[in-house]
């Protein structure tokens, strides 16, 4: 299957509206951390760089359905009800109760791990009907690369997710297949909402030599509890997300969720501009930034690799 290509939609945040009207766009998020936080403004900034300015003939909505997928659906049916031009779904289950809900308003999904496991769409490169968007895909097998360099000893990860996120689910499959190959084993610790991450962090010590957090919207949002249990075992932990990383993770290989959000609204404005979502293939971000954190290293006593520091996008001190 050829995915298209990042470069080739990315013009689009440049072209200007064909006419001047007057344009809704309606955005919302299974929940408000900083990375689903940066996608909404990148957005955002990617709509006013092509002319559609909020307040200028722009309406732009957002909301947060605060971590719950019930709030989700009635946010996506609130929005149907209301028929803005373009509705931006970010995160996989916000995505899942918009496209749930409309058959007829153009869907641009964002920050969604596995669009077709997810049955946003039946096809990457020929989504057909109203939905098209960009994935967010880990590249899992370079965070199992980058966890081993920087723990070398390392022979069991654990890692933290929610089974009800289908993105979770895909993420976690894929990590026990590179960690296999790599030799390493998988531990899993569940949590299905933010208040039970802490103590699923905690079914972890004794047993793991690192941890891990993929793009999971409910152990993101609660982070700080499970990077508490981290420090106060000395267990390295390690994320996808790499603005997690200034939260106190000590290192992560993800996407610029800004740059995510730019791309997402250079599809939103090919749709403003009179393209149909059926004919734009569903896009893969591309482009990996290495956030390391020596202080958040310095707490649990390890010593961050120089060759990882050296090739670092970002070092948080």
């Amino acid at each position: 299957m050829r995915f298209v290509t990042l470069a080739a939609i990315a013009t689009a945040a440049l072209v200007q509206p064909a006419f001047a009207r007057d344009v809704s766009v309606a955005v919302t998020a299974i929940v408000e951390h900083p990375a689903l936080d940066a996608v909404r403004d990148g957005v955002k900034e990617a709509l006013a760089e092509a002319g559609f300015k909020e307040g200028e003939g722009l309406t732009f909505t957002y909301q947060s359905a605060q971590g719950n997928p019930g709030t989700a659906a009635q946010i996506a049916r609130q929005f149907v009800g209301e028929g803005p031009d373009v509705i931006v779904p970010i995160s996989t289950p916000s995505a899942q109760a918009v496209v749930s809900a409309t058959r007829d308003i153009p869907v641009v999904f964002s920050a969604v791990t596995d669009p077709v496991g997810a049955q946003l769409v039946k096809d990457m490169e020929k989504p057909g009907g109203n939905v098209t968007g960009l994935s967010d895909l880990s590249p899992v097998g370079d965070h199992v690369a980058l966890i081993k360099e920087i723990v070398p000893s390392v022979k069991t990860i654990g890692v933290l997710f929610n089974p009800g996120e289908t993105n979770s689910v895909t993420l976690v499959d894929l990590l026990k297949k590179r960690s296999a190959e790599a030799g390493i084993a998988v531990v899993e610790s569940a949590a299905t909402r933010s208040s039970e991450v802490q103590n699923a962090a905690r079914a972890l010590v004794g047993r793991v030599d690192a941890i891990y957090v993929p793009t999971d919207n409910t152990i993101v949002s609660a982070l700080e509890s499970a990077i508490g249990v981290a420090q106060e075992s000395k267990i390295p932990l390690f994320t996808a997300d790499t603005d997690s990383v200034a939260r106190g993770a000590i290192a992560a290989l993800g996407f610029n969720y800004f740059d995510v959000g730019k791309q997402t609204g250079a599809v939103v404005v090919k749709i403003l501009n009179g393209e149909k979502p059926a004919d734009i293939p569903v896009a893969v971000a591309t482009g990996t930034d290495l956030v390391v954190n020596t202080g958040a290293a310095k707490k649990i006593g390890l010593d961050l690799p120089k060759a990882v520091l050296d090739r670092a996008s970002k070092v948080i001190e």
